[in-house]
């Protein structure tokens, strides 16, 4: 069942205007840290000006205009730099290659596998709402500097290519699959948390690797909402899910599924295979919603890429995902609604 957690309240304080970025980072399509899940637990808990700092936003147009908010956070009462280090061959299949190609317009088009979308930086996004996309921070901003790509960002949707041209033979073949394009929607603007700025990959910015991005018009799809992440042990099997497009594959939609390994607070560690392009994706579980007497898949954290961690001088490989924690899920929902009230429960 989804747990329902009381969600703070995150406003808007105050807004400065920046100066326009340079976009001149490269688009690097993961992130590598050498902290680990020890290392993530045992690194202090921020204070509450941190925390606001780390919530604290900049919202980037498509104009190249730049702003930062500052928030304040409310408990309301019941009314990486990425530094390589060794450049090993970066192994994300672990064992057999588990991942699903996803094919014909069948599924495709069909929820849950139409809410993955492909961004012009070669990451992958997830439709949260009418005209907003999740992904992951690291698509878009290295952590010093938006990447080149960022200001003429767009989303590409997966549609059947029209066979142009056909003179009256209506023959198909259903057993091959149909050709698919992308169909790109610009984005109007984006918001990156200044703990992913401030921060780098080694430390705490792993933590606030995600973005939303808001597209200039409706994509008019099904999308799949967000929710607070459940500890490791409450999740269904303890499985996680996410499709995205995998840039071994190109063109493909991949899905894929696996048990959650470890986790801190504010991160999952997992061993879903991977490769780049599927950051960004977005982490879903289905779970019973007593309230709607319905089952109801809900993203819960975004994949952030593959991480070699040194464990007692052994290095280890994991996939990093990013929970969405009560006070994440009050910023994002924030961004998207405009409204707290609208924000209350995760």
């Amino acid at each position: 069942t989804w747990p329902s957690y009381r969600v703070p309240v995150i406003l808007p304080q105050s807004t400065l205007n920046l100066d326009k970025p340079q976009f001149d980072a490269e688009a690097r399509l993961e992130v590598v840290s050498p902290c680990g899940p020890a290392c993530h637990k045992s690194s202090p808990l921020p204070t509450y000006e941190e925390v606001k700092n780390y919530l604290s936003y900049e919202t980037l147009y498509a104009n190249g205009s730049l702003t930062e908010t500052e928030v304040g956070i409310y408990i309301l009462s019941n009314s990486g730099d990425g530094s390589q280090g060794k450049s090993r061959t970066k192994r994300q299949i672990y064992g057999y290659d588990s991942r699903f190609s996803i094919f014909g317009k069948d599924f495709l088009l069909n929820y849950p596998f139409s809410t993955s979308v492909k961004l012009s930086t070669g990451c992958t996004g997830t439709l949260v709402a009418e005209k907003h996309v999740l992904t992951a921070a690291h698509c878009i901003h290295d952590g010093k500097s938006y990447v080149k790509g960022a200001q003429k960002l767009r989303v590409g949707f997966l549609k059947p290519k029209l066979k142009d041209g056909s003179k009256g033979a209506n023959i198909t073949n259903s057993a091959i699959p149909e050709k698919m394009k992308f169909q790109w929607i610009r984005v109007k603007r984006t918001h990156v948390p200044k703990g992913w700025i401030k921060g780098n990959a080694n430390d705490i910015g792993m933590d606030y690797d995600y973005a939303l991005l808001e597209l200039k018009k409706p994509h008019k799809r099904k999308f799949m909402k967000i929710g607070v992440s459940p500890p490791a042990r409450h999740l269904p099997g303890g499985r996680i899910h996410f499709s995205g497009y995998d840039n071994d594959r190109p063109g493909n939609l991949v899905y894929r599924f696996c048990d959650v390994k470890d986790e801190t607070y504010d991160l999952l560690y997992q061993q879903c295979d991977a490769q780049p392009g599927a950051s960004g994706s977005g982490v879903y579980v289905r779970m019973w919603k007593r309230q709607d007497h319905k089952w109801e898949r809900k993203i819960i954290g975004i994949f952030s890429g593959h991480q070699w961690v040194d464990m007692n001088g052994t290095p280890q490989d994991f996939n990093v995902a990013v929970r969405i924690t009560p006070l994440k899920y009050a910023q994002i929902c924030y961004w998207i609604k405009g409204n707290y009230l609208d924000c209350r429960e995760g």
